[in-house]
């Protein structure tokens, strides 16, 4: 649910956590506050009101980074796969709908004639989608063992403001389509991150303890993650 402080929009969750804390999210800045079922608003307010100059200065960060380039998909765009550039190609043709990878990192958009810009679009994220559904499998194979937690199910979604999130009670875990653009350690910084939250729900120092045991450059790998905007 939205809510409004002065100039700053921010998103209010309620959960069973001890302490009251604010995140500054990628890519655009959006505010989350995250509290206790029993914070007041007063609480809320004092809290945001002390932390307006860092909240501001976080989302001026963000506004300087590059921005994403608006796509048209036509040939010699640059599109990204795990990290690396690739040159779009787009081939008309009679027939399915493909994206193929060739020597000389280039990505063949091969699609009907006509089909229009939305179209394209749905075409790719099908294929980073399934390029996910391949990568993710192992990561899990890999890290379940080794944390001694297991999920349920995993599922790839687009979302706007988090890389992934986890169910606890449900034990599922959800990650963003557009992680396929980012190399490759970053997703498995993700990966690690939300199969953490099964061993502890918040980010207190119980968690960075988990994640300094597990993955201990996993700073360095979040900063890569956000360093370059989603294309």
């Amino acid at each position: 649910m939205q809510h409004r402080f002065g100039t700053i929009e921010y998103q209010l969750k309620r959960r069973a956590v001890k302490h009251m804390r604010i995140q500054v999210l990628p890519p655009n800045g959006a505010v989350q506050v995250i509290v206790p079922h029993h914070a007041s608003d007063s609480a809320i307010a004092h809290m945001l009101e002390a932390r307006t100059d860092w909240i501001i200065k976080h989302q001026q960060n963000f506004l300087r980074r590059p921005q994403p380039i608006e796509l048209q998909w036509v040939s010699g765009e640059q599109h990204y796969l795990w990290g690396n550039p690739y040159q779009l190609e787009l081939i008309e043709q009679q027939g399915k709908h493909q994206v193929l990878l060739k020597q000389g990192n280039r990505l063949q958009l091969r699609v009907r004639p006509d089909t229009d810009t939305a179209n394209k679009a749905k075409v790719m994220q099908a294929f980073y989608r399934q390029q996910l559904e391949q990568a993710v499998p192992a990561l899990l194979e890999k890290w379940q063992p080794c944390m001694a937690v297991a999920v349920n199910e995993w599922r790839s979604k687009q979302m706007k403001t988090r890389w992934g999130t986890c169910n606890i009670n449900a034990k599922r875990i959800w990650l963003n389509v557009e992680l396929v653009k980012k190399p490759y350690p970053c997703l498995e910084y993700v990966v690690v991150h939300e199969l953490a939250h099964l061993l502890e729900p918040s980010h207190n120092h119980r968690f960075v303890g988990f994640m300094d045991k597990f993955l201990p450059d996993w700073r360095e790998r979040r900063k890569l993650l956000n360093q370059r905007p989603l294309i």
